[in-house]
């Protein structure tokens, strides 16, 4: 019976505090945008996840696939005045298209060959999303009066989208696609000799990652109503910051790019508010830098990150308690 519940028993009561969480906790709107912003950053955490994590294949890219799904439900409402939210449908298909052909390129190159061939598709986009006008309106952007002056529905949106992310892991790790994504990333060499089509293989992981990570975008469109190449396709505030939320909660972990977001999305806005407006103005410039400095301890002492390396955390933590009270 528990195999068809998908998730634990603790697992799902984490997920309805999370659906209660507005309502229990009374959360202002600032609050509730922030929450939202976890929740999108931890859809774009389980989709490079599944594919740099799970799979082996570290993409430095995400922002192509973030940014051609919110283009993908842009365009349409800029040139024929489609709605955005069909995005829901098209992003994350628009971005499996991307990531076939960007497969077919990268999967031939593999270490950090792979992840610089990633790293260019996203920048690539961004230039040309930027020069094209004629299509995307160029560096001014496409504007969309969002439907909702409420955040409530567009939380619970993306907490569903973010909750099939992670179920949609979890069961695949527990498949046999998932022992082939393993083999892939322990050993590429042995998994072929065993019969496995790798390259098969990373291409669905790839368009798994890509789907989720282009409905992320769609979604982006649709709550923030404005888009354009700068923003979308970042390679510092998509990509890189993509990565950190696998790296600080834990790469190759199912709950890992769910703490890494939290982690990542609160330090965050507390520099860029200067620590809620308590501290100096040039604080709010100083976020990238304690990203570095995170990252660098993470690897130093948490390789695993908070969720992977928990043991480690809990037995150092209540070793000191017990030191204290002693």
């Amino acid at each position: 019976m528990k195999k068809y519940l998908l998730l634990e028993k603790r697992e799902w009561i984490i997920l309805g505090g999370a659906a209660l969480a507005p309502w229990i906790f009374g959360f202002s709107p600032y609050f509730q945008g922030l929450l939202i912003l976890v929740l999108m950053w931890v859809v774009l955490g389980n989709s490079w996840n599944l594919l740099a994590g799970y799979t082996g294949q570290v993409s430095f890219g995400h922002a192509a696939f973030f940014g051609i799904g919110a283009y993908a439900a842009a365009i349409p409402y800029h040139h024929f005045k489609i709605s955005p939210w069909w995005g829901l449908l098209t992003g994350g298909l628009a971005a499996v298209i991307l990531g076939y052909f960007l497969g077919k390129l990268v999967f031939r190159l593999r270490g950090p060959y792979f992840a610089l061939g990633t790293l260019a598709s996203g920048e690539i986009l961004r230039l040309l999303f930027g020069e094209e006008e004629w299509l995307t309106n160029g560096h001014n952007g496409i504007l969309y009066m969002t439907t909702f002056i409420s955040k409530i529905p567009y939380y619970y949106l993306i907490l569903f989208i973010a909750m099939g992310s992670l179920v949609a892991v979890k069961v695949i790790m527990k498949s046999k696609l998932g022992f082939y994504f393993l083999s892939i990333r322990e050993d590429q060499e042995a998994a072929e000799a065993l019969g496995i089509d790798t390259t098969k293989y990373k291409n669905i992981a790839l368009a798994i990652s890509s789907f989720f990570a282009g409905l992320a975008g769609a979604f982006y469109m649709i709550y923030m109503g404005f888009v354009d190449p700068e923003v979308v396709f970042a390679l510092h505030n998509i990509s890189i910051l993509t990565i950190l939320v696998g790296i600080i909660g834990g790469v190759g972990t199912i709950w890992g790019p769910a703490v890494g977001a939290l982690i990542m999305v609160f330090i965050q806005e507390l520099f860029r508010s200067s620590f809620f407006g308590v501290g100096p103005q040039w604080v709010s410039q100083l976020h990238s830098l304690v990203f570095g400095a995170l990252v660098v301890v993470m690897i130093l002492y948490l390789a695993g990150g908070v969720v992977g390396d928990w043991d480690i955390i809990r037995k150092k933590f209540g070793k000191k308690r017990v030191e204290g009270q002693g």
